[in-house]
């Protein structure tokens, strides 16, 4: 899988991504990026690459003649799905990420500032997606979470083949409560259950956790896991 990254900051890559599992994954080259750095498409003498909004209104706008010629000096077979990194964008969740890592070429363009113009993102058909309901000075650290995200769900990555699809999200709940040694620490010990060496047992425990942490703490996603439980069954 291969990152393009539209970015006035470079230097920002690949940070924690060059680390840990990811790292090892680069060096392996089970993924790879390549830095545009947007400043260096600017016409004029001061490198500049926002303007004032026109409407008025505080902050700047990155110009859309800059990002597009940044854009356009990677060949088009080799931009794939184009991704701007916006609070107003589509929410990133699990399956969108599964649906990402799935893509052998991405372009992620990092806005500064306030943003960036419309017209480059309605011409290049950019997909705005989100991290959270929160606003960052830029888009490069949610560019870096999408990456790995994206990165830990390819093929040998992960050490532990089975490990993704018992995380929180990938059932529709979030997930259990996780223990390990020593077996009794601080005066609290360990669920018995998790000792007794009965698997069938085991799981079902730790779909109970599953649903009461996702019913207490998330009941958003506990209404959507109802409802696809209420249309499988309608479905059969």
């Amino acid at each position: 899988m291969h990152f393009n990254l539209l970015t006035l900051f470079p230097e920002m890559f690949p940070a924690s991504l060059g680390q840990s599992i990811s790292g090892k994954a680069l060096d392996k080259g089970l993924w790879s990026y390549e830095c545009v750095a947007i400043r260096d498409f600017a016409a004029n003498k001061h490198k500049s690459v926002d303007g004032a909004p026109f409407g008025g209104g505080a902050g700047m706008v990155m110009r859309p003649d800059v990002i597009e010629s940044a854009l356009l000096s990677i060949t088009k077979e080799k931009q794939g799905r184009k991704i701007y990194m916006s609070p107003r964008g589509k929410l990133l969740t699990q399956g969108l990420v599964k649906e990402l890592s799935q893509e052998p070429e991405i372009t992620i363009l990092c806005g500064r500032y306030e943003g960036v113009d419309q017209r480059v993102l309605d011409a290049h058909e950019f997909e705005e997606i989100s991290i959270g309901d929160y606003v960052l000075s830029g888009g490069e650290p949610a560019a870096l979470i999408v990456m790995d995200a994206c990165i830990r769900l390819l093929d040998g990555v992960m050490g532990n083949i089975s490990t993704p699809d018992e995380e929180s999200f990938s059932n529709g709940l979030l997930e259990y409560p996780h223990y390990t040694k020593p077996a009794k620490w601080n005066d609290m010990t360990v669920p018995e259950i998790l000792t007794s060496g009965h698997h069938k047992n085991i799981k079902a425990w730790r779909q109970e956790r599953s649903e009461e942490i996702t019913k207490k703490r998330r009941p958003d996603i506990w209404k959507e896991y109802l409802g696809e439980i209420q249309n499988s069954h309608e479905g059969n």
